[in-house]
């Protein structure tokens, strides 16, 4: 048995696909162009790569896109006068700071200066709240990402056994969360959970976010569990390029799992896809429209 790969690439070009049909239809129906402001500090490459793909897609989708580069020395009270600047601009609905952040910055004070309506990351404590309280809220991408992946195999999660390994606010502790709002039930695990090979032989979707190479085996899984994984780690390559690997081990994976995503092709391309219906979201609700159908 070989596992069915999960096109992370197609399904998320199929969500851009109907997020650019709702913003055709939001700007002839109520005049609103859903616009999305990034902000990057310094000149990190990673960040500068994903910067670039996000305002590509932004105005491929028929969004206003808006971009500022700042210096990776600019002082706090600068980048705060910026996020205070766009919190009040009317043209913007989604605010991103891109991280990580240099050292001289304090990221926590940066995300709790966003306006929560206008949190599309979905990490102001606001939206973090709400998600756990299983309330209506802005949720980070990359969770978001997730759950649509597995829908695409199980349309109901209800009742199924998860497994999270990762506990960061980005992924891990808001996707339990998405999780439960599915009605699964889920096991939160980490890189200090005692005999982790024994909790995943339970679950029916195993979801590795804990940035460790290949860590989950595939004599780890449950024969037939879906495999979501998150990681994304370079690996050196004697005299090459570094390779490209995930927090799984792919190719024991695929030979027990009944469908799993791939590295690259899988989650990474999800984000920006959610990113757009965040900020889709966001203007609806900000000029008090009904919910866009994505």
């Amino acid at each position: 048995m070989t596992a069915r790969i999960i096109d992370g690439k197609a399904i998320a070009a199929e969500l851009r696909a109907r997020v650019a049909a709702e913003v055709i239809r939001v700007k002839q129906d109520h005049a609103l162009t859903p616009g999305l402001a990034v902000v990057l500090v310094g000149n990190d490459p990673a960040s500068e790569v994903y910067v670039r793909s996000k305002h590509t897609q932004t105005q491929a989708a028929g969004m206003a896109s808006f971009e500022h580069k700042l210096p990776a020395d600019v002082s706090q009270a600068d980048l705060l006068a910026l996020i205070a600047r766009l919190n009040r601009d009317p043209l913007v609905h989604g605010i991103l700071v891109q991280l990580p952040l240099p050292k001289s910055l304090h990221t926590e004070t940066i995300i709790h200066a966003i306006d929560p309506a206008k949190d599309v990351d979905g990490l102001h404590p606001h939206n973090a709240g709400r998600l756990a309280g299983g309330l209506a809220a802005l949720s980070p991408c990359t969770p978001l990402g997730c759950i649509i992946l597995t829908k695409s195999v199980h349309p109901s999660l209800e009742g199924m056994n998860a497994i999270v390994i990762g506990r960061s606010n980005l992924v891990g502790r808001p996707l339990v969360q998405l999780l439960l709002n599915e009605n699964a039930t889920v096991t939160i695990a980490h890189s200090r959970s005692r005999d982790l090979a024994k909790l995943c032989a339970q679950a029916d979707l195993v979801y590795a976010a804990v940035g460790k190479p290949e860590m989950v085996r595939g004599d780890w899984l449950k024969p037939g569990a879906t495999v979501i994984d998150v990681g994304i780690n370079r690996i050196p390559v004697e005299g090459g390029k570094p390779k490209l690997v995930g927090d799984v081990a792919f190719q024991e994976a695929v030979k027990v799992a009944g469908a799993i995503t791939p590295v690259p092709g899988g989650v990474g391309q999800m984000t920006v896809a959610c990113l757009l219906v965040n900020t889709l979201r966001a203007a609806c609700a900000i000029h008090g429209l009904p919910a866009p159908a994505v």
